[in-house]
């Protein structure tokens, strides 16, 4: 058993005969009355996110989890596929359950896959990822790295971010997985 005094982002919990991820958690201690804590909770079945509060202490039961490298194939309206670069066997995830984590993702990439239960769930991702530029409008006579302003560019895996104006075509780009912000060139 897992206690809320436990929680951290990331973790797996059971609440209800559902599994769900912590994606956010906050223990709150107002003035009067008992502590209690808000948490942000992502259902692995679909991804539906979800708000739900908790009286501090309560306990939920412990999922296990376990984290297998495996290669990225491809994603179709449904599922995304990826293949044990040892074994080649094949696992399918729904496209709904991983959320933006696929628009991070090249085919052909090594990811983490996760299991909950043994049953494949998530992929997990680095903090930050380096893709090539493969559509943006040319940057303006006079933009400099320092010049400030940002226009839309599209990477190669077909995600949308806004880069600095210097920025061209064909450049690598550093990208925040977590918030989806450009970080630097790469």
């Amino acid at each position: 058993m897992i206690s809320t005094n436990q929680l951290k982002n990331g973790n797996h919990v059971e609440v209800d005969g559902t599994i769900y991820k912590v994606v956010e958690f906050q223990h709150v201690k107002p003035g009067k009355g008992p502590a209690f804590v808000r948490t942000k909770l992502r259902r692995s079945s679909d991804g539906a996110m979800l708000d739900k509060t908790f009286r501090a202490g309560e306990k939920f039961r412990a999922v296990r989890t376990e984290v297998r490298k495996m290669q990225f194939l491809y994603a179709d309206e449904t599922d995304a596929h990826f293949m044990d670069a040892e074994s080649f066997e094949q696992t399918a995830i729904p496209v709904a359950a991983l959320g933006d984590a696929l628009q991070w993702t090249r085919p052909s990439d090594t990811v983490d896959l996760l299991s909950i239960d043994g049953v494949p769930a998530d992929i997990q991702l680095p903090s930050a990822v380096d893709l090539e530029v493969t559509e943006t409008e040319p940057g303006l006579r006079g933009d400099t790295a320092s010049g400030g302003g940002t226009k839309p560019a599209t990477l190669e895996t077909g995600a949308r971010i806004q880069v600095p104006l210097f920025v061209n075509i064909g450049d690598k780009v550093r990208v925040d997985t977590r918030s989806g912000d450009y970080v630097s060139r790469a």
